[in-house]
């Protein structure tokens, strides 16, 4: 058992190409399994689609208890946001047959986990200039987009008449970001006391991720670099010198 745990560590934090590699599949395993569960949110979910579920289910299951087993500290693991929707996706998943309700909106609190990982973060950044350049920008992007994915699911599944539209998905996303941009061109509203306090709420956070995101990409962009003086972590691309204490700094480039 030892030597399969090391085998499972070295897959998820190890350096080299494997490992990299692996740890890349997860991620596009997650982008897939996000567009699943979008395209099927507002779905009647017969056998062949609960069985489908499933197995989707034991695979990110099966991932969850990898980074348990392999972590050094589970409670700490367990307290991070992605690993609590994890759980929820899962108990959706295999309990949402047995429940009352649609709750395949639950599903795509997945997305949290997309970009997410501390780890893949470090093979984007050293495998990747374009990431390092803007990873601000695509940061706030995929968190703007999970927001939206998100809302627009919730819309679609407690909000929306699927009998009133041909296009209900589209429709829940059009509600949804003429909502968060406060545009409010008024031909799709939410009519019941709970949607207007759910309109309310999705423009206070929509703003907040739109400015966000505004800021990131409107201004300089900054490497990272940790200051060995006073930590300060981002500084222009071109500087010599920490802004923040004056002390010598050393950004790594491509060199000749």
């Amino acid at each position: 058992m030892a030597h399969l745990k090391a085998k499972i560590n070295e897959l998820y934090t190890g350096n080299d190409r494997r490992s990299v590699q692996f740890r890349y599949v997860l991620i596009l395993f997650d982008a897939v399994t996000i567009i699943f569960f979008v395209g099927t949110a507002h779905l009647r979910h017969g056998p062949g689609l609960i069985v489908l579920s499933q197995l989707v289910g034991l695979i990110i299951l099966a991932d969850l208890v990898a980074r348990l087993w392999i972590a050094e500290d589970r409670m700490a693991l367990f307290s991070r946001l992605y690993t609590i929707a994890d759980v929820v996706v899962i108990l959706s998943l295999f309990f949402d047959p047995f429940l009352s309700g649609n709750v395949a909106f639950l599903r795509v609190l997945r997305g949290l986990r997309l970009i997410h990982s501390y780890q893949l973060m470090n093979d984007l950044r050293r495998d990747s200039r374009f990431f390092r350049m803007h990873e601000e920008t695509l940061l706030a992007s995929v968190n703007l987009f999970i927001f939206i994915m998100v809302t627009t699911s919730i819309v679609l599944v407690f909000f929306l008449d699927p009998e009133s539209t041909r296009t209900p998905f589209i429709d829940a996303l059009y509600f949804t970001v003429a909502t968060l941009t406060t545009t409010g061109f008024g031909d799709i509203t939410l009519g019941t006391p709970a949607g207007k306090v759910f309109s309310v709420v999705v423009m206070a956070i929509g703003v907040a991720l739109f400015v966000r995101l505004a800021q990131a990409v409107f201004q300089p962009n900054k490497v990272r670099c940790e200051c060995m003086h006073c930590g300060l972590l981002k500084h222009d691309q071109d500087a010599v010198h920490c802004k923040h204490c004056g002390e010598t700094i050393r950004i790594e480039t491509e060199g000749f």
